[in-house]
């Protein structure tokens, strides 16, 4: 049996580095492939599923809930309760749900298969980098593992809406979730293969009232912000904004009492734990949100078909996996947190690049644009995920990635309604055929200047943070008469 690194959680049995890695890579890559399948071809699918505008809405949106609604639960019970096992199940879940989702009868058991997707997406995310901190020691094989966690987003970003897209237009829409069952079901028979368990010597009790409070003001929030997107003033989004901003309050009241938290709040005095949930926020409001919505965009404004969206957009993402393969470079000369600041202003500087598109332009116009941007996009997240394994202790490092992830899935939420609304503000001027796309190419641009906007606060938020390295104390002369005894 190999001994645990000092600081992590008991193994066990015999620790695989390389199939670790492997098996949590693909796994991520395959949530990621998951949720944003639809993206390219969200008319097709919806009109397919008999959904309505509101339903094509809720095809992205109710993986949001499930997954933003139990990352940092997840994490927080893989820490306690063993990390192997909950990824298993959430692989073996994720499986489950997708099976659904092929078979169902109708548009709304296809929503519901959705939300549990995001369920067990959670439940894999979460307890992903604390099973790659476990195997890989902290220094530079750590960081060099990491990186390839970070290019699995990529990854999974650029291949999700071209496999959406040609699967739907070859074979169904009910086949894009079926081929992703049958591998989701072989990726969890490798965990149960190859995953060695790590778990705390004394699980913490359980802390019903947060969990609770989290689970039930998260959902409310993305709910609010997705219906939003039809009228902010509407009694029923009001209601659920508040409701879920009151009910993340009580949890946070919550986790200052109770004895045993879910989520210590003094982990918000280190400025490592503060750049790493901001700096995911940030992510998913700015960039996150704003490239699920493009290929929508692209579609409108350019006609583009939805497997050619989906390519158009894998300049970015694709870009994003190299950067991330590479990033382990920068760990020698540049702190995480600067790392992340350094990702928000290049992702800002590249979607500044994507104005001034317009219907009679081709989609080259974008090409520097989504390069830029996806270079920054891989620095981030290897960097992010750094910061979520280092910025709290070892044993707890399921529950900072589910603290990382939430931070980042609610901002993605939060983006994706940003960008709707900002797209679809401006109105067409003059009648005739292309006048719906100059609008919606009038709202593409202000959407791209707010989310290059937040990019660079993002940046400037998280440099903020940053404390002035400690600098080595002289060390004083040994006098040339000294001896050593």
């Amino acid at each position: 049996m190999s001994p645990a690194p000092p600081g992590s959680a008991p193994v066990t049995g015999p620790v695989r580095p390389t199939a670790t890695l492997a098996v949590t890579a693909a796994a991520t890559a395959l949530t990621t492939v998951a949720y944003t399948a639809p993206t390219a071809s969200l008319a097709a699918t919806a009109q397919a599923a008999h959904l309505g505008a509101s339903g094509r809405t809720w095809i992205l949106t109710g993986t949001l809930v499930g997954i933003s609604t139990l990352l940092l639960t997840a994490g927080s019970a893989a820490d306690d309760h063993g990390r192997k096992r909950v990824f298993t199940f959430g692989m073996l879940l994720f499986a489950a749900a997708e099976a659904l989702a092929a078979l169902a009868p109708a548009g709304a058991v296809y929503l519901a298969a959705r939300v549990l997707l995001g369920v067990a997406s959670a439940a894999v995310l979460a307890p992903a980098l604390g099973l790659v901190s476990q195997a890989h020691p902290a220094g530079p094989d750590r960081i060099r593992a990491l990186g390839i966690w970070g290019a699995a987003v990529g990854l999974g970003i650029a291949v999700g809406p071209v496999y959406g897209a040609l699967v739907q237009q070859w074979a169904g829409w009910r086949a894009v979730s079926g081929g992703l069952a049958v591998v989701s079901a072989a990726v969890a028979a490798c965990a149960t293969a190859c995953l060695t368990e790590s778990r705390a010597e004394r699980p913490r009790a359980l802390d019903p009232y947060g969990v609770l409070t989290l689970t039930t003001g998260t959902s409310l929030l993305i709910a609010g912000l997705a219906e939003g997107r039809s009228g902010w003033g509407r009694p029923l989004v009001v209601a659920l904004l508040a409701g879920g901003v009151l009910l993340l309050a009580a949890f946070a009241l919550v986790e200052a009492k109770v004895r045993e938290p879910m989520l210590d709040l003094a982990l918000f005095r280190s400025p490592g734990f503060i750049a790493a949930t901001g700096g995911a926020m940030f992510t998913g409001l700015s960039l996150v949100g704003f490239m699920s919505y493009l290929p929508t965009l692209l579609q409108g404004v350019l006609g583009l078909s939805g497997l050619a969206a989906g390519g158009v957009l894998a300049i970015w993402s694709g870009l994003s996996v190299l950067s991330a393969l590479q990033a382990r470079r920068l760990a020698a000369r540049l702190s995480a947190t600067a790392q992340v600041a350094l990702g928000l202003l290049v992702c800002g500087l590249g979607e500044g690049g994507l104005h001034g598109l317009t219907p009679s332009a081709g989609w080259l116009r974008l090409a520097p644009g989504l390069a830029v941007a996806g270079v920054g996009s891989g620095v981030l997240n290897a960097a992010l995920a750094r910061l979520a394994v280092s910025s709290v202790p070892a044993h707890r490092a399921a529950m900072g990635s589910g603290a990382n992830n939430t931070s980042r899935y609610i901002g993605s939420a939060l983006g994706v309604a940003v960008t709707v609304a900002v797209a679809g503000s401006a109105r067409p001027t003059t009648p005739g055929p292309g006048a719906a796309a100059h609008a919606l190419a009038t709202g593409t641009d202000r959407a791209v200047l707010v989310a290059a906007a937040l990019c660079l606060l993002g940046a400037a938020l998280t440099l903020a943070t940053r404390t002035p390295e400690p600098r080595p104390r002289p060390v004083p002369p040994v006098p040339e008469h000294a001896t050593t005894r």
